[in-house]
């Protein structure tokens, strides 16, 4: 666009419009190429109709007053330029520009009222809105005035939308009045919306959530309904792309989402971009279910795909399903960068409870750190094989066309694996493998190129590194195939090497879905959401499948035959049974997947002569085995074999005798008592417990009601 140098230059405009608005104009730059401004010419009479107008904003209703004016005598001037002014206003739209939504003071009245037409609205609603104008009456045209926005949007100095229906944070001018909504409430009811339930039972919800904290109040059914309109049109017109930039986008999202940020570090040429999210919800699942427990991390997710890989940090809920509770989007997996993450995770759960500590991690990728692990989370490290399976399964069926061929390929892999335990060669084994099946030309031109050059890192791993069961494994595929069904989805493709985008579908789509899988399982809701959670891991599919449904071929143990639940007449095919490199003929296990019958079949095979042990339980024998023979002259060595074992014994009597009892009282009751914090009310009142600790007398009774009405004006003075 030009830039004008004279006001002359520019043309009057006088829309038809009773009330009109920016939009309706065309603006023009007037100035130099260092400093220049947006402005338009309209008719000085005509500016208190422009307010009107600017004020009807759909998205950002508000009302302008005037921040500051000055005014001069007509003859003033003998000298002076086409763009002086008689008469000088800067209005700024009534939401700032002081910020009250930050916590500040009341604020002290405007210096000007001039406009009692357009007053400021009352200091409580100022929330740091930067949208400001100024008008000119030209001292040498005075019939007409020069608009010049300095800032049309709607947003604080964060560039966040601080008011209106796109507002995250506040309903309007009465938003300091509002009933108190915790973040675990705003999530709820965020998290439904998301999913498209009916905006009656998001109501109910929310209005249930408030009560625990509020009581009952009639202002509370009132204002949710508002409250629930207003976060879904949030939710119906946000988007991604905050900028054209990722980069500045990005940086955006974090400004305004700090309570879900918790590590950020933007690119620069000396630190690589990490960014850690967890929503309050995440947070609280793991303390809850990481506390004495696993976690698991699914890593590098979208490396060949997405503009930063990601990693998913893992812990396993109530019915031992993958559950993610924090995202970390980053290229480096340097030990440096993993290390600040990590604590900054650690320290995170820390703060909430102090004594929060896990029993073990589970890494999925032999070129993890394994380092920072040990030195953050003080815990041993287990090896998943889920990843490797799962790439090789997928690459064999993909690559080989005959099914023969294919179980015959995936079973020497698995035989190759499982011979680290056994004394077998690895390299030996491997010539032999690749010279025997030098004919599958496409499969081997990928294994040489993506495993021969480090599959001994592989094994060695697998063999320093005690394994997962199938239980783990299938959990946190389960969390795989979801993530990737929701991240690559057609519609989207043209945004994967978006960072904005990727953060965007993690929270609006992935986050509300396992939150409600959580919701419907507790509060016993939402059966059928309930049903497909409890199913959603082939762990929990095979034990739907009876042992009678499995058949076994004696003779060479080379495969088992399973009967389909839904259709009897109809068997699966499971070649080399009781191996974690099991094949099965079913449409999932040919994608690649941990199918039920594998898992089912080896269920059964454990209680079965002939079978060999699965790899778990060989790798945990060796550990066992290797702490056994440390020489008795090492005492650290000794103490610390001695320690790992009674560990171990520990915990192998404790759930010995959790399974074994009848009644789970008395085993509680033998327990030693251990004193915790005292958490927090998340309920409405005063336990009666407590009025028992108050005097019995007349004065102490009186004493005890005016405590309680004194605590109550305390509460209700919070939500004025």
């Amino acid at each position: 666009m030009e830039i004008k140098d004279s006001i002359l230059d520019i043309p009057v405009q006088d829309p038809l419009e009773e009330d009109f608005s920016a939009a309706d104009l065309n603006w023009g730059k007037y100035g130099t190429d260092e400093h220049h401004d947006e402005v338009a010419l309209i008719p000085y009479d005509r500016v208190d109709e422009f307010i009107l107008g600017e004020c009807s904003n759909v998205e950002c209703p508000t009302r302008f007053h005037i921040e500051r004016g000055r005014k001069r005598e007509k003859g003033s001037l003998k000298e002076y330029k086409s763009d002086e002014y008689l008469e000088y206003r800067v209005y700024w739209c009534s939401f700032g520009p002081e910020n009250y939504g930050e916590g500040g003071g009341i604020l002290p009245s405007r210096r000007y009222r001039l406009n009692t037409r357009n007053r400021a609205a009352r200091p409580q609603s100022m929330r740091g809105c930067q949208c400001r104008f100024a008008v000119k009456r030209l001292y040498a045209r005075p019939s007409v005035a020069l608009i010049i926005y300095y800032e049309r949007r709607h947003v604080n100095k964060s560039g966040s939308v601080c008011h209106g229906p796109l507002d995250r944070d506040a309903i309007g001018p009465g938003a300091k009045k509002i009933p108190y909504i915790s973040n675990e409430i705003q999530q709820q009811t965020m998290s439904m919306i998301y999913l498209g339930i009916p905006v009656e039972n998001v109501l109910q919800k929310h209005i249930e959530g408030v009560q625990r904290y509020c009581g009952t109040d009639a202002k509370v059914s009132s204002l949710a309904s508002q409250y629930i309109h207003k976060l879904g049109m949030i939710i119906k017109r946000s988007t991604h792309e905050l900028d054209l930039d990722d980069q500045a986008s990005i940086r955006m999202w974090v400004e305004r989402n700090k309570k879900y940020v918790f590590f950020y570090q933007d690119c620069s040429d000396t630190d690589p971009f990490i960014l850690g999210i967890q929503t309050e919800w995440q947070l609280q699942q793991m303390i809850r279910f990481g506390h004495h427990s696993l976690m698991a991390a699914d890593s590098t997710f979208g490396i060949k795909k997405l503009k930063y890989p990601l990693c998913t940090i893992l812990v396993f809920d109530s019915r031992l399903h993958a559950l993610p509770v924090a995202w970390i989007i980053t290229r480096s997996v340097a030990k440096e960068d993993v290390l600040k993450w990590m604590k900054a995770l650690r320290e995170r759960a820390r703060a909430v409870d102090s004594a929060w500590k896990i029993n073990g991690f589970l890494v999925d990728d032999a070129a993890a750190e394994i380092d920072p692990i040990r030195d953050i989370f003080c815990c041993p490290v287990l090896f998943c094989l889920w990843r490797v399976r799962r790439s090789w399964l997928s690459n064999i069926v993909r690559r080989c066309n005959n099914i023969e061929v294919q179980r015959e390929i995936f079973k020497r892999l698995g035989k190759i694996v499982n011979g680290i335990w056994d004394g077998a060669n690895s390299v030996d084994a491997m010539e032999e493998f690749i010279q025997d099946f030098v004919d599958q030309t496409d499969f081997m031109r990928y294994f040489k190129a993506c495993w021969v050059p480090k599959i001994e890192m592989w094994l060695t791993t697998m063999k320093t590194l005690p394994l997962a069961s199938q239980e783990a494994s299938g959990a946190i595929e389960a969390y795989h195939v979801k993530l990737k069904l929701k991240l690559y989805d057609d519609s989207h493709l043209g945004a994967l090497q978006r960072v904005d985008w990727l953060v965007h579908k993690l929270i609006t789509e992935l986050h509300p879905i396992y939150w409600l899988d959580r919701y419907a399982d507790e509060s016993d809701s939402f059966q059928n959401v309930k049903e497909e959670y409890i199913a959603s891991t082939s762990w929990h599919r095979a034990l739907q499948i009876p042992d009678t449904a499995v058949i076994f071929d004696d003779k060479d143990h080379l495969f088992a035959k399973v009967v389909s639940q839904k259709d009897s007449s109809q068997t699966h095919l499971v070649w080399n049974p009781g191996s974690e490199f099991a094949f099965c003929d079913c449409a999932w296990s040919m994608q690649g997947n941990f199918c039920k019958h594998v898992i089912k079949v080896n269920m059964v095979c454990e209680n079965h002569q002939g079978y060999q042990p699965s790899m778990a339980s060989k790798s945990f024998k060796e550990i066992l085995i290797d702490l056994w023979k440390k020489p008795v002259d090492d005492s650290i060595s000794l103490d610390q074999s001695m320690a790992w074992i009674n560990l171990m014994l520990d915990q192998i009597k404790k759930l010995v005798e959790l399974n074994n009892s009848n009644d789970i009282g008395n085993l509680v009751n033998n327990l030693p008592l251990k004193w915790v914090a005292k958490k927090g009310r998340t309920s409405f009142g005063r336990p009666a417990s407590v009025v028992g600790f108050l005097p019995n007398s007349k004065n102490g009774s009186k004493k005890a009601v005016i405590l309680k009405k004194s605590r109550k004006r305390k509460r209700l003075s919070w939500f004025k």
